[in-house]
């Protein structure tokens, strides 16, 4: 569909993983952007470097806890992708660190679409965190369920952003405010990153063969790669029959298939974890361990490991038409960007 107009589409948190990779493609289709950013314009070289930012990016100055602070960003724009919102696991408070940002962030960019007038749509970067933030193997997931257990004690980044979403559809639902809402729930998403800064979702990946995990834990994720959610936003907004909610994710794979995988692609020299324990009595074992660990990492391996995630993408396949990129081929790309950055050492000869 061709939907290039004058009129720029403002992303939030321009300098974010996701972020970044949506501005990319946007600017590569000939869109203008006006993107926030939290610092000085002029902090962000690599999203000045992209091409067509000469002429179609604007880098403005915007915060998630400053009240009014997105009315400038957005004025004049008719699509709005909210992408910002903090992505740690263990932070020291969870309401000021995660959760106030998050929602308050999102009402705010809500009333400043509101104000501008112009607005048309705003796709909200969710998550599959949203979804469940303990996976029932019984259940395959889609957009119908909603995360019910997450809280500032259990899981606060899962919170987080259930919270946000849901502060984002009820603003709508209230205000009935002239401009309708998608939200985009990814699962992992990995991939090389146009920014210099190692981002959560690689650093898994980065953990895993450094390490951090000594043992095979029985645990899986939905994996995504980066220029597939990118595009995912972007469908989101050129689709006028898109609606609702959608889980953007490629395929799952757990611990042991993904160190299986990254041996035998190679990477056998790194401190991959080697013990396997994922049957029963290696889950027992892995959640009495998980007191051990940082209090929000012990609080995700108690709600995830011995669990099966089983995630239905057949509705952003049909409305979007989407096909996604392997994702072995996603995380190999990964790990070759963190070592090009310095993320990751190289591999032994």
């Amino acid at each position: 569909m061709n939907m290039i107009t004058q009129k720029p589409v403002c992303v939030t948190g321009a300098s974010g993983f996701i972020a970044a990779e949506i501005i990319k493609a946007l600017l590569l289709k000939g869109y203008r952007v006006r993107g926030t950013v939290r610092k000085s314009p002029d902090a962000y070289p690599f999203l000045a470097s992209l091409d067509g930012a000469v002429d179609r990016l604007e880098l403005v100055e915007a915060d998630l806890l400053k009240s009014g602070s997105y009315k400038q960003a957005v004025k004049g724009c008719e699509y709005v992708l909210h992408t910002a919102s903090p992505y740690i696991i263990n932070v020291k408070n969870s309401q000021r660190d995660l959760v106030e940002p998050a929602v308050r962030g999102t009402q705010e960019v809500m009333e400043a679409c509101l104000f501008a007038g112009g607005v048309k749509r705003v796709v909200l970067t969710s998550s599959i965190a949203a979804v469940t933030d303990q996976p029932d193997s019984s259940v395959i997931y889609t957009e119908k369920e909603w995360n019910r257990l997450s809280s500032l004690k259990r899981n606060p980044y899962h919170y987080s952003k259930t919270l946000a979403e849901q502060a984002a559809w009820k603003f709508i639902k209230e205000k009935n405010p002239g401009f309708d809402l998608i939200a985009i729930n990814p699962a992992l998403v990995t991939g090389p990153s146009l920014a210099p800064s190692l981002n959560t979702s690689n650093q898994l990946i980065r953990d895993i063969m450094i390490g951090v995990f000594p043992m095979i834990m029985d645990v899986n994720w939905g994996f995504v790669d980066i220029r597939d959610t990118a595009r995912a936003h972007i469908l989101a907004m050129e689709t006028p029959a898109a609606q609702g909610r959608y889980l953007c994710s490629a395929e799952t794979m757990n611990l042991a298939e993904l160190v299986r995988f990254l041996k035998m692609e190679g990477y056998d020299g790194y401190s991959l974890p080697k013990i396997n324990l994922s049957g029963k009595a290696g889950t027992l074992l892995m959640k009495l361990l998980s007191y051990s660990q940082p209090k929000d990492t012990g609080t995700f391996i108690r709600t995830h490991v011995g669990r099966l995630l089983q995630i239905d993408n057949s509705k952003i396949r049909k409305d979007f038409g989407m096909t996604f990129m392997p994702i072995k081929k996603s995380i190999l790309e990964a790990v070759r960007d963190m070592i090009a950055w310095g993320h990751l050492s190289g591999p032994k000869t």
